[in-house]
């Protein structure tokens, strides 16, 4: 393909500007104040004060978007262009109290409601997956209950930590008691490692999840785990939501609850590319802690994992 052909709306071209210098959005891409319209928004959400154990996931929108650099035009896999062929605008961070989550949540829902309300769909970098909730509440209002597909090593549909209701390994049993996702239609990814009680898997399942364990991808591989996923999902909306722990700590140790024998990152980005298809209305990527990343490892895996996620974004959501 001649690099010409790659030109792109508004990502710096890094044949002229060489990547470690322009903007420094995600992937160099146009800020949203800087296009009239815009089809894919990026939102960083800067917020770790629901983690349990290592903090800081409140730098990794910003680190995600140094590693992001990297990321060229072309997807090879897909056949896309997904910067050409719809208008994607990075619309910088959700000012979140970092003293108040309360306050925090009802700050990331508005920030996200307002960029769903202009037509757009959300790539949200967490963060960590506190997060979630909040986006789930404004995905809802614009697109009704999604069929949720989580990418985790852990649950995260506890009910309290320490008795309070709003943790990052609370958020999906809120979203289920709020009805922000279709139950038997969702589903958990990677799942892996101890629990507290052998009750916590009952109780998941009470609230309508099916479970894909981080241990049949030995025996179904990364595309029977897309055809699961797929058959789970059906027709409906999609939501997804990934913690970057649902990778083996091999592929990425920058995050703060890390889990040993989870996905290696071919796996992850063989099982998103698989999604292609789906009703995909908005996503997240939580839990990159950079102060335990080494080389960039994490950045880079999620960085990727993104790219996937705007690339299956840049085909129009099929028709319900």
């Amino acid at each position: 393909m001649n690099p010409d052909e790659g030109a792109v709306r508004g990502q710096t071209d890094a044949l002229v500007v060489p990547r470690f210098a322009g903007l420094a959005t995600f992937a160099r891409l146009p800020r949203r104040e800087d296009v009239s319209r815009y089809d894919v928004c990026i939102l960083g959400v800067p917020f770790d004060a629901g983690t349990t154990y290592r903090p800081g996931a409140r730098f990794g929108p910003a680190h995600v978007r140094e590693a992001s650099r990297l990321l060229k035009p072309y997807h090879p896999y897909l056949d896309s262009l997904p910067f050409q062929s719809q208008q994607v605008v990075d619309a910088g961070d959700v000012a979140c109290n970092p003293f108040d989550i309360g306050q925090a949540i009802t700050q990331i829902e508005s920030g996200a409601d307002a960029l769903l309300a202009d037509g757009a769909r959300l790539m949200t970098i967490g963060g960590d997956h506190t997060v979630a909730l909040p986006l789930l509440r404004a995905v809802h209002r614009h697109h009704g209950p999604v069929a949720l597909v989580h990418f985790d090593a852990h649950l995260d549909t506890w009910d309290t930590f320490y008795n309070a209701p709003y943790t990052h390994g609370t958020p999906f049993r809120r979203a289920a008691e709020e009805g922000l996702f279709a139950q038997d239609h969702s589903v958990h990814v990677g799942i892996r490692g101890s629990l507290y009680a052998p009750s916590d898997l009952a109780q998941d399942a009470r609230l309508g999840f099916q479970t894909v364990h981080a241990r049949d991808f030995d025996s179904l591989g990364a595309h029977g785990v897309t055809d699961r996923i797929r058959q789970v999902v059906g027709e409906r909306p999609v939501y997804v939501s990934i913690d970057i722990d649902v990778l083996d700590p091999a592929h990425a140790p920058g995050t703060g609850t890390p889990s040993v024998g989870g996905l290696t990152s071919r796996e992850l980005l063989a099982v998103l590319r698989g999604l292609a298809g789906l009703r995909l209305v908005s996503a997240d990527l939580v839990e990159v802690a950079p102060a335990y990343d080494h080389a960039q490892l994490t950045g880079l895996a999620a960085a990727e994992a993104i790219y996937e996620l705007v690339t299956l974004m840049a085909h129009p959501i099929p028709s319900a």
